[in-house]
């Protein structure tokens, strides 16, 4: 049971359906029905669905299970399986004439920042008196939450050693350039240059490598995840394929939302690590002969 005219102020899960929102009206016994829910019942907005209420009525034959004619007023899709295979929506005083309610029997707040919903829970706990249950999305999705936590960890690690192997491969370019720069390297020295100002050549080369490697990275990765809704459904259009069929994975779309938290910690590490590959192959240039690398010249 819902309020039609708050519901959309917590919730998108009706924004689709605006229209039969404003249609569940008290009395009427209209109902919005999740988009895989409707296609199982075969049913669409403007036909009667049968709704049983586990509540029944007590005769010498058993308990009777109570039994009500409901039109459909809509649909709804937010794109998350157990939501639209599972969901009714009606007007609440509907609901407690169905279900022998007193009263409504929860409120659900929506939040500006979703990561202050534990200690707002806390704070709510610690204010209210009597026998209320006080939950926040990250309790009521515990198990799946820990698990998308592990897996960002899991991302992390396996981020980094990407980057480690990108480093090794920046390593061996550049002792490839050494070797290859021998003769320009000792004419140099002979020159006078001094074997610090050498190394800080191919240091600021690569790290020239892995500032413009990091950057091209971040932006193409950024312009992917913020078009990400367009360009999965094209690829899926072009292979004819699914890459989260709803049964599965209970999603039907792959969400993007880049946080600086998650971006950031990377690209320093890019930048370390490219920096570092930066020293050995440096320092190998620093200690070229003069005399021996000129000597077949």
């Amino acid at each position: 049971g819902i309020d039609p005219a708050l519901e959309p102020q917590v919730t998108d899960l009706a924004a689709e359906s605006l229209h039969g929102l404003k249609a569940l009206e008290p009395g009427e016994f209209r109902v919005i029905l999740g988009s895989e829910l409707a296609r199982q019942l075969g049913v669409q907005a403007g036909d009667t669905v049968t709704l049983i209420a586990p509540s029944g009525q007590v005769t010498p034959a058993g308990v009777l299970p109570r039994l009500k004619q409901m039109t459909v007023a809509g649909t709804f899709s937010s794109g998350h399986y157990e939501y639209d295979s599972t969901l009714v929506l009606m007007a609440h005083q509907d609901a407690e004439r169905i279900f022998r309610l007193e009263g409504p029997t929860g409120v659900r707040l929506k939040l500006k920042d979703l990561h202050e919903a534990p200690e707002v829970a806390q704070q709510l706990a610690r204010s209210l008196s009597g026998h209320l249950l006080i939950r926040d999305w990250t309790q009521q999705n515990k198990t799946w939450f820990a698990a998308v936590q592990l897996e960002k960890r899991m991302m992390f690690i396996i981020l980094t050693l990407i980057v480690a192997v990108a480093a090794f491969n920046l390593v061996s370019t550049l002792v490839m350039t050494v070797t290859d720069k021998r003769a320009d390297i000792a004419i140099l020295r002979t020159l006078g240059a001094s074997p610090q100002s050498i190394m800080g050549i191919f240091v600021v080369q690569g790290a020239m490598v892995g500032v413009i490697g990091t950057l091209a990275g971040l932006l193409l990765g950024l312009a992917i995840a913020f078009n990400i809704d367009v360009i999965v459904p094209a690829i899926e259009r072009l292979l004819h394929t699914t890459f989260l069929p709803q049964d599965i994975y209970l999603i039907s779309r792959m969400p993007s939302d880049p946080q600086s938290s998650d971006i950031v910690p990377i690209a320093v590490i890019s930048l370390i690590l490219a920096f570092v590959a930066t020293l050995y192959p440096s320092w190998r240039a620093s200690r070229v002969n003069p005399a021996e690398a000129l000597r077949y010249e």
